[in-house]
């Protein structure tokens, strides 16, 4: 899986319509560019891709501001909303994944249910639990990483990821199902995006396809 993928359609979800220095803008005020893969050529390349894998649709809005073809702005239409979601609880439940998959799934959990959100993260659990005891099928925890010399090590660190995921996905539950957050249908969600004027305190500085 992609997380600029999850990211892009997420982005330009949002918005309902943007053009890709909107969706840039965002995902670095994120901080996306830190920890996952989002950089604006690779988010100028994935609107574009998207675009041609009829994922969003294409609106050519005004010239250039530097004389170059006119604007585009992006719109999700029924087919990459269908594959959002798709990625969205993919990215929740999927423990074998890169960090960015899991932080992007996060960023975007409250356009879920809130019962379905939970189900997922449940699921997430169980695919860790189920990691961690095919581990241990070969590695015995109270005998220490020594039992297998320097390589225990590895097997050690897997078994620590896995008992730390577990416990900050419970805690992630407990907190969605004591009310935290608004998801969807409950009211109006938290906005993550700036105003068009609005500032961003963590942009990169220009790029060549921001004015397209």
């Amino acid at each position: 899986m992609s997380a600029i993928r999850l990211l892009v359609l997420g982005a330009v979800r949002q918005h309902g319509r943007a053009h890709g220095y909107q969706v840039r803008n965002d995902l670095e005020f994120w901080g996306a560019h830190e920890w996952s893969n989002a950089k604006p050529g690779s988010i100028y390349h994935a609107l574009k891709q998207m675009a041609k894998q009829g994922l969003l649709v294409e609106h050519e809005v005004a010239p250039s501001t530097v004389g170059g073809p006119p604007r585009v702005e992006y719109e999700i239409n029924d087919k990459g909303t269908e594959e959002y979601f798709t990625l969205l609880r993919q990215a929740l439940t999927s423990y074998d994944q890169k960090m960015d998959m899991l932080s992007a799934g996060i960023g975007f959990i409250v356009d879920l249910p809130r019962d379905e959100a939970v189900a997922l993260l449940r699921r997430r659990i169980a695919g860790l639990e189920q990691w961690r005891a095919s581990v241990t099928e070969y590695y015995t925890p109270e005998q220490g990483p020594e039992q297998l010399g320097h390589i225990g090590e590895i097997m050690n660190m897997w078994l620590h990821s896995a008992d730390s995921e577990a416990a900050w996905t419970h805690g992630l539950i407990g907190r969605i199902e004591g009310g935290a957050y608004i998801f969807a249908g409950e009211g109006e969600p938290f906005v993550g995006v700036l105003a068009d004027d609005e500032p961003n305190p963590f942009a990169t500085g220009p790029h060549p396809a921001d004015s397209r």
